[in-house]
Order: structure tokens, then C-alpha cells, then sequence
């Protein structure tokens, strides 16, 4: 069994062969701004908190075996000492006092240059520097002492709005092909070559005979390659079509950029940033000096994917040979990884049929470096509805041909949050969302998955620091017929009144990115093969989701919700899924309603007599979820609150 034993390092007393070893890793912070935040009020027993921001300035040793696996890294240029230097965007927020917290570091690996664990822990809108108490929300992060940190660890985002970003070398006189998936929600002429608002690659040869484009009217239609004289390279950052894109349709531009900067450093940056201040001295500028024991690393949809990148490249350990983090969150990540270190990489892309979609999947498989070496962190793997219907997260706990259920290792525990969409749902849904651009046509999933994700990080706490185990793994088997294809689904959604099933499920295919791949190289187009096999949850009679944890919202229910939304017919591809939102199905108020509209399911006032006794319902359902572990006892007032909203909001809405 490997060694998942902790450190028994305390706060202030230097480990042997640690703290005393010089490590040129972290080359220093440049402080910017420092400042205690809403004016020194405190945060329960943890007191007041300030914010540190600058920039980390990091050195790495491009011969370390451990540095091998970073793409491109012996072309960059290096300094005096043979290193290789790169700097990102920082940021910390800590008790003033250090003896007054926790002695545990979070490190939320960005999103796309955004912050986001205040966001899903606090329960806060998502702010690049938290100033008022509605940033803080309901301060259960500072409450409980952590220290939370950022670092810009991707080279494509632009430095505006707040976004983190990271600056690297290139490497210099390399040419190579890129690929940029593009899918317009909206007609327009031109696009940037990008992801969203990232900075693009840019095009060496505005004229590049061996460019070309490719046009998917929907996720299953056959590639059409456009005609050259259809499209151009306005400039090297653009491209135009005639007559506009259609919006829907799914572009993939292949071309040539040239100079590449170094992407996989990025990994470095987050592990380095880490082992600085938990074990720098103060004398190297870390604030955070002989003040933390262990070190948790959260990363949510993109960053939970570069988390399984890192994880599988066994990069949690940093020059000196030690485990950085002792827990990790790898958060609605499903299966895939991503361009994390890939020559002409783009960070940010979530195209299906691409390098973030190869093998290994399954957690034993991912993390086989991991267990080889003998040393792991603890590992909670967290997806929700979205994932699985997107077509891939079963993948983490099936074998590659779908055949057979794989358990997860003893280091690592599996949840599905059944019910649940990408993000935290809300009450009033929003009729579109700012992340994606898109509009969905059905109501967006309300349900909110915060509080189950506060209380897998006690959880998660509680394992690395007192050895208590977490509750079992908890996702859909094929052994008990709880994984099903998603298709087996229709049936049910096709009797419901409005409701408006996918005509197409999406899932990755079998991809060759020929033989460079193993050096970060990939040749386009990729040969593509047939379609894995995946599955999703098994539904009850109400149309919700049976297998995984099960929120209030599910085990008292209102509604039926789904990990999945159709597109608006406005935006395109009307039978694809949106991207990352599911949907919200109130049942009927009333049996004469149900009746009038043939809904098979039994309506509100069949369930629940009275508001009351619908609020006793769902403190009941928390309760139970509180002695599971899974909800926090802290929670269950305002889960009863919000349920109560609901209600309001459903009967409104009826």
C-alpha cells in the first residue's frame, strides 16, 4: 500500500533536509499592494485578514528529472546560473495574525485568469480583488483560518479586468501547427484565433497555402473543409469568413505560429508557488514564513483538469523531492486533462476531440507515476450531472472499454454531486450565462452544490490531519445499474411537457495525434477513431438522478434537474447540449394542473401539504446528510432558507 502518511511538521520548526536546503525555485516576490481587508474586521477566532498582491519571479532547473516532461523546456533561454526564469501574477489572503489560523494553505488554481474559491466556498460572486463583505459572503474560508493563495499560471490571458497571468520564454525559432476550435453563438464576420478572450497564437503566413478550416454544422455532423478563397487572416490574431459564421457550428482552423511559448510551466509555477510558502524562509520575502503545515490544491473546471495534467506528470513534487500538497481537489474535471504542455498549446481549450481527450482516464491509470513513486496526496475527485452528460466523467471509474467499473485506489475518493450542473445553480436562474454566452432552452439548474463542497474540504482536512477517513466513493456502477447510457434516458424526458431532450449526446473519440505526442507535439488533424463508451446516472421516477450524493434539492424535490440544456434554437445547433449548464423541471403545483398537462410526475400539493411541511422535508433530508458528512451542521439553516426561496420561486413561476 503506498505511503499516504502526512508530515508531522508543526509551525515553526523546520524539517530536517528542508528548510535548511537552498532551493533557487522561487527567485522572490515583488509586493505590489498589502492591506488589511473590511477594515480589520475579524473572522471568528481567525481575526482580521489581509491581501498581499505582486509578482512571483520563479528560476527553474531545466535538467531536473522531474523537468523533463515539460515541453520545450531545453529550448528556452537561460540565466547566468543555467535556469530558466519566469514570473506570474500573485495574490494571498491571510489572517494578520498567522497563530490565529489554521495552518493549512488552499491554492485556487485560476480559472482563465479568474479567482475562484471564494466564489464556491464563500458562496460570492466571483471578484479579482475582494474588498466588501458580499466578496467575503458568508466567510467560511477566513472563518476556518486557511490561508488562500493564487498564482497566474497560464501565458494566454490577457492582463486586464484583474485576470492572473503568467509570462514565459519561447521557443524561439520553432514552427508548428496549432488548431483553434471556434463555435460562434451569435453571427459574426470575424473571430479572434482563441479561445474566448484569450491572446491567440498568431499566424505566421496571413496567406499559408496549408492552412485550412473545417465546418461542423453540430456536434455529430461530418467535417466540411472550406474552400481557401471562403476565408482569410484579416491579420495574424483573426480570421474572417465570408458572409459570417453560422452560429452553432463548430469551426476548427488548423495553421502555423511560430515561437511557442513555454505553456507547461504553468505546472511549475502552482507547485513552486506552493513549496515557497510553506517552506521559504522569511528572509526570501515569504509572508507566510514557518506558519503552515499542510498544503491543499483546489482547481475547478479547466484548473481541475490542469490538476489531473499535474497530477499525472507527477509534478506535486518540487526540486528537493518533497510532496507539496497533501490534498487535492481536482473539481468538475470529468476525465479529461488538457493543453497544459503542449507545443502551441492553448490552456483554455474544452474542445472534445482534442489532446485533453487522450488516455489514461481512470483514476488508477492517471495516477500511476503517482503510486510507482510511493508517496500520494490525498485526492477527492468531484464531478457533477454536467460532466457525465458531456460525455466523458465515468470514464475516471470505468475501464477504457466500458465494460467493467473501476474502484478508485485507497488514496482517492470519486463523488458524483448527483442533479447538478457545472457551477452552483441559482435562485432566480439567469436567462443566460456570462461564462459560456449561451442560452439554454429549458430553465437552468437551481440546485446548489456549495454546501457539499465545503464539506468534502472539512473532509478532506480531516483525512490528511487526523487520518479519518472520508465517506465511500459515491457514482454510478455498472455492477448495480446505476450507470446507463445517456440515451436510456429519452424515454422519461420525452413524457414531460416542454421538455426538450438532446438529439445528440456527445462523447470523446478514440484520437492519434501522431508519434510526437509523447513530446508534446501534436500533428493536425488527428486520426479519429470510434466514440468511448460512457455513461450517466440511472433515474428515479422523478426524472432525477439516483446514484452519487444526492443534495437536498434531489431528496426533497420541487423539480426534476438535469446536468444537461439543449442550445437556443438563436444561437445554433438547437439538439446539441450547452456547454457546462443543465436544466430545471418544476413539477406541476396542483393534480388538476397535472392532469391538464399530462405530466407523469406527482405534482406539489400531492407531496407537500403546506410550505411547512415541505421546509420540515428538506431539514430532515440535510440532516441526514449532516450525520453522512456530507453537508456541514453549520449549513442546514441556511439550506432550509434557500429551500424556502425556491418554494416561492416555483409557485411564482407555476
Amino acid at each position: 500500500m503506498p505511503d499516504t502518511q502526512v508530515s508531522t511538521r508543526k509551525r515553526g520548526v523546520p524539517v530536517a533536509g528542508h528548510d535548511a536546503a537552498q532551493n533557487h525555485a522561487v527567485a522572490g516576490l515583488e509586493v505590489h499592494k498589502r492591506e488589511v481587508v473590511l477594515g480589520g474586521q475579524p473572522f471568528g477566532n481567525a481575526g482580521a485578514y489581509e491581501k498581499i498582491a505582486g509578482t512571483i519571479r520563479f528560476a527553474a532547473d531545466p535538467a531536473h528529472p522531474l523537468h523533463r516532461s515539460i515541453t520545450d523546456i531545453g529550448l528556452a533561454s537561460k540565466n547566468a546560473a543555467g535556469r530558466v526564469e519566469f514570473a506570474g501574477d500573485f495574490y494571498l489572503l491571510k489572517p494578520v495574525d498567522l497563530r490565529k489560523g489554521n495552518g493549512r494553505l488552499l491554492l485556487d488554481v485560476a480559472n482563465r485568469g479568474r479567482k475562484v474559491a471564494l466564489g464556491v466556498f464563500n458562496s460570492t460572486p466571483r471578484v479579482p480583488d475582494p474588498a466588501t463583505p458580499e466578496d467575503f459572503g458568508n466567510g467560511f474560508l477566513m472563518r476556518r483560518g486557511y490561508t488562500v493563495a493564487w498564482v497566474g499560471w497560464q501565458h494566454d490571458v490577457p492582463r486586464r479586468d484583474g485576470l492572473m497571468a503568467l509570462d514565459v520564454p519561447r521557443a524561439r525559432g520553432v514552427i508548428g501547427f496549432i488548431r483553434c476550435e471556434l463555435r460562434p453563438n451569435t453571427h459574426a464576420e470575424t473571430l479572434p484565433l482563441a479561445d474566448r478572450y484569450h491572446v491567440p497564437h498568431p499566424a505566421v503566413d496571413l496567406a499559408d497555402p496549408e492552412a485550412r478550416v473545417t465546418m461542423r454544422e453540430h456536434a455529430g455532423a461530418a467535417p466540411i473543409e472550406l474552400p481557401r478563397s471562403s476565408w482569410r487572416f484579416p491579420d495574424p490574431g483573426h480570421i474572417e469568413v465570408v458572409g459570417g459564421f453560422t452560429p452553432g457550428a463548430i469551426y476548427d482552423v488548423v495553421y502555423r505560429s511560430a515561437d511557442p511559448p513555454l505553456t507547461g510551466l504553468g505546472l511549475l509555477a502552482v507547485r513552486d508557488t506552493a513549496a515557497w510558502l510553506r517552506w521559504a524562509p522569511a528572509a526570501s520575502g515569504n509572508p507566510c514564513a514557518g506558519a503552515l503545515e499542510r498544503a491543499y490544491l483546489f482547481g475547478l473546471s479547466q484548473s481541475g483538469r490542469f490538476l489531473r495534467h499535474l497530477l499525472h506528470l507527477g509534478l506535486d513534487e518540487d526540486e528537493l523531492g518533497r510532496m507539496v500538497f497533501d490534498g487535492v481537489i481536482p473539481h468538475v474535471a470529468g476525465a479529461r486533462r488538457g493543453e497544459f504542455n503542449l507545443r502551441l498549446g492553448q490552456p483554455s481549450l474544452n474542445a472534445t476531440d482534442s489532446v485533453g481527450s487522450l488516455p489514461p482516464f481512470d483514476d488508477p491509470a492517471q495516477l500511476y507515476r503517482l503510486r510507482r513513486r510511493g508517496r500520494v496526496p490525498r485526492i477527492l475527485a468531484i464531478n457533477t450531472a454536467a460532466e457525465y452528460w458531456r460525455g466523458d466523467a465515468s470514464l475516471i471509474h470505468t475501464d477504457v472499454e466500458g465494460r467493467r467499473d473501476v474502484q478508485p485506489p485507497e488514496f482517492l475518493r470519486t463523488y458524483l454531486f448527483a442533479g447538478t450542473q457545472h457551477t452552483p445553480g441559482a435562485i432566480p436562474p439567469p436567462s443566460s450565462d456570462p461564462n459560456t454566452g449561451g442560452r439554454g432552452q429549458h430553465r437552468f439548474n437551481v440546485v446548489d452544490y456549495a454546501p457539499l463542497l465545503r464539506a468534502a474540504l472539512v473532509n478532506l482536512d480531516r483525512w490528511v490531519s487526523e487520518g479519518v477517513e472520508p465517506p465511500a466513493s459515491a457514482f454510478p456502477l455498472l455492477a448495480d445499474a446505476t450507470a446507463v447510457a445517456a440515451e436510456s434516458c429519452g424515454s422519461f424526458f420525452q413524457s414531460l411537457p416542454g421538455a426538450r431532450f438532446p438529439d445528440r449526446i456527445n462523447r470523446p473519440s478514440r484520437l492519434d495525434f501522431g508519434p510526437g505526442i509523447s513530446e508534446g507535439v501534436a500533428d493536425y488533424p488527428p486520426k479519429v477513431g470510434a466514440p468511448y463508451r460512457t455513461y450517466v446516472s440511472a433515474l428515479d421516477t422523478d426524472g432525477n438522478e439516483v446514484a452519487g450524493i444526492r443534495p437536498p434539492e434531489l431528496a426533497a424535490p420541487l423539480a426534476t434537474y438535469t446536468g444537461w440544456n439543449p442550445r437556443h434554437p438563436e444561437q445554433g445547433a438547437p439538439g446539441d447540449i450547452m456547454s457546462m449548464m443543465g436544466s430545471t423541471f418544476p413539477f406541476p403545483l396542483t393534480r388538476a394542473e397535472r392532469d391538464r398537462s399530462g405530466d407523469p410526475r406527482p405534482s406539489i400539493t400531492e407531496r407537500y401539504p403546506s410550505r411547512a411541511v415541505y421546509l420540515e422535508r428538506v431539514r430532515e433530508a440535510t440532516t441526514k446528510l449532516v450525520a453522512a458528512r456530507h453537508v456541514l451542521a453549520e449549513d442546514v439553516d441556511a439550506i432550509v432558507e434557500r429551500a424556502g426561496r425556491a418554494w416561492d420561486w416555483v409557485h411564482a413561476e407555476g
